[in-house]
C-alpha cells in the first residue's frame, strides 16, 4: 500500500540553523559536541512522533524507514551515555578543584540515575518499533508514535538538566587535552554510513561556532568522507524520512 502523501502544511517543522548560543556557558569543543548531540536527538524523536502519526500503518517500506531511524537514534543516545559514564564525567571530576568536588559528585550521580532511566525508555521504544514492524496495524503505529513522544519528553528533561548543571563545569574545568582523550576512547557500533547520517543530523541546525568545532574534531578521513559521500547520502535519507530536504 502506498504511503500517505503529506501536504506542505502537514509536514513537521523542518529545523533551521540556530544563532550562536548567548549564555554563560563558554563554547568549548566538549560543550559544542554535547549541545549538537542533544539538539539532534531532541529534534529527531519529536519529528519521528509527528511522522509516525501521518504514516499508513501497513506501508511496510514506510514502517521500516521510521522504525529503523528510531533504532539508530536509540543506539546513538545509549552509546553517548556510555561514553559519558565511562570517560567524560570521570575526566571532569579528576580536573575539578577540591572546592567543587563535593557539589559535583551528586550532580554526576543524579545524571547517572536519569540516564539509566532514559536508556530503559529507549529499549522500550525499540520493542514498540518491532511490534509495529510485525503487526503493521494502526494501534501498533499509534503506540510507536506515543512512545516517541514519551522518549522526546524524557530527552528534553534529561538534556536540559545536564546542560544546566554539568555543561558549565565542562566549559570551565575540562582541559582540551582531556576532551581529546575522551573522544579517542569512545567506541561505536555504528556503520560508516550511519556515522555520516548522525553527523549530518548533528550539523543540521547547529550554530556556526558549534558546527565549526564539531567539524574540527573529526579526523581528516571523516571530513573527507562527509564531503565526498556523507552529505549527499544524508540529504537523500532526510528527504525519504521527512519528505523535505534538510536545513543545511
Amino acid at each position: 500500500m502506498n504511503g500517505a502523501v503529506l501536504t506542505r502544511a502537514a509536514l513537521p517543522r523542518v529545523p533551521t540553523p540556530r544563532l550562536p548560543v548567548e549564555d554563560a556557558v563558554r563554547s568549548t569543543a566538549a560543550v559544542a559536541y554535547q549541545r549538537v548531540v542533544h539538539q539532534a536527538v531532541r529534534r529527531e524523536f519529536r519529528l519521528l512522533a509527528d511522522l509516525a502519526g501521518w504514516a499508513v500503518a501497513d506501508d511496510v517500506q514506510r514502517v521500516a524507514q521510521l522504525t529503523e531511524h528510531a533504532d539508530l537514534l536509540a543506539r546513538v543516545l545509549m552509546q553517548h551515555h556510555a561514553t559519558e559514564r565511562a570517560h567524560l564525567w570521570p575526566a571532569l571530576l579528576r580536573n575539578l578543584p577540591t572546592s567543587r568536588q563535593d557539589a559535583a559528585g551528586p550532580l554526576v550521580t543524579d545524571w547517572t540515575s536519569r540516564a539509566a532511566l532514559l536508556d530503559h525508555s529507549l529499549r522500550d521504544l525499540s520493542t514498540v518499533a518491532r511490534q509495529w514492524a510485525a503487526a503493521t496495524t494502526p494501534p501498533a503505529r499509534d503506540g510507536f508514535a506515543r512512545a516517541c513522544d514519551r522518549v522526546a519528553d524524557a530527552v528534553d528533561a534529561h538534556t536540559a538538566a545536564e546542560e544546566t548543571s554539568l555543561l558549565p563545569l565542562l566549559a570551565r574545568y575540562l582541559p582540551d587535552g582531556e576532551w581529546t582523550a575522551v573522544r579517542r576512547a569512545a567506541r561505536t557500533s555504528l556503520s560508516g554510513r550511519e556515522q555520516m547520517l548522525v553527523l549530518g543530523l548533528a550539523l543540521e541546525d547547529a550554530c556556526a561556532l558549534d558546527r565549526a568545532r564539531l567539524m574540527a574534531g573529526l579526523s581528516p578521513a571523516a571530513r573527507t568522507a562527509w564531503r565526498v559521500v556523507g552529505r549527499r547520502n544524508f540529504r537523500a535519507t532526510v528527504v525519504r524520512l521527512r519528505g523535505a530536504p534538510p536545513a543545511a
